[in-house]
């Protein structure tokens, strides 16, 4: 089994300054080391680890642990895609084999930068060096994804954490009729990760995230979704534990091929592991 989405991190306070009084519980270093113990006895065998800071800095970071820690299989990193020279820096990276992507914290810009023509043409770029993109944006920043991802139709993407849904209010009417319209286009994947953040995080109920999962598993389909912890951010709410456990009952209405697929091919196919 792969765990799509994880982040690492020696913290810092004025860098990860998003990370606030409230998730004192992240306040620290996560290593590959405190996940171990975890994927051992829910017999995950590997994760790709993402970006958290937009820095190049960030690339070697996640490359130095990847080198001690088998159990990284693949990083998707953060490139400056409005870099005039982008060309030159994607040569550089793709000496690095084990960088299989990248991602822009979108959730934070706005329409202009997502609908950017010159952020446009640095993601087309990414096709040449067979790397994937990591769309990370709010629920109601979706339009300006479909709008953006429709000029892209060869680029290979997947959509973090569902696209950022409402869980806390259950408000998932438009969200829900964005994730047809992105999910239409064959080129995007999705994510089961990330939702405990965006929900009641001490007072969440099962059927609120199982509503969340019926419409991206309707709409994408098995065949382009896969698993995702948000490790270590989903500890503000839950034990990694529990989210896999709650993962797991929901795939169990699914065939042993599927959920295969789910928790392991989707991710090797995708990223290349």
């Amino acid at each position: 089994m792969i765990d799509t989405h994880v982040h690492f991190w020696n913290f810092d306070p004025v860098r990860d300054s998003w990370i606030n009084e409230d998730m004192k519980v992240i306040r620290q270093d996560f290593h590959p080391e405190n996940l171990s113990g975890a994927y051992q006895d829910l017999q995950i065998t590997g994760c790709i680890a993402v970006q958290a800071s937009q820095s190049e800095e960030e690339n070697h970071f996640l490359l130095s642990l990847a080198e001690k820690n088998e159990i990284i299989k693949g990083i998707v990193g953060w490139v400056n895609l409005l870099d005039p020279n982008l060309g030159d820096r994607l040569n550089y990276w793709s000496n690095f084999k084990t960088i299989k992507g990248w991602r822009h914290i979108l959730q934070a810009e706005n329409s202009a930068f997502i609908l950017d023509s010159n952020f446009i043409e640095g993601i087309k770029l990414l096709k040449e060096y067979s790397y994937t993109y990591d769309l990370l944006c709010y629920h109601n920043q979706l339009p300006d994804i479909i709008k953006m991802v429709d000029q892209l139709p060869d680029q290979p993407f997947v959509l973090d954490h569902c696209g950022k849904p409402d869980v806390k209010n259950q408000d998932l009417k438009a969200w829900a009729e964005n994730i047809k319209i992105l999910a239409s286009n064959s080129n995007v994947s999705c994510k089961v990760s990330g939702l405990l953040a965006e929900a009641d995080w001490k007072n969440w109920t099962e059927k609120e995230i199982f509503n969340c999962f019926d419409v991206v598993f309707e709409h994408f389909g098995v065949k382009r979704i896969m698993y995702g912890s948000d490790w270590p951010v989903m500890l503000i709410s839950r034990p990694y534990e529990d989210w896999f456990n709650l993962v797991h009952q929901y795939i169990a209405q699914f065939s042993p091929e599927e959920r295969q697929l789910f928790f392991s091919d989707n991710a090797k196919a995708f990223y290349g592991v």
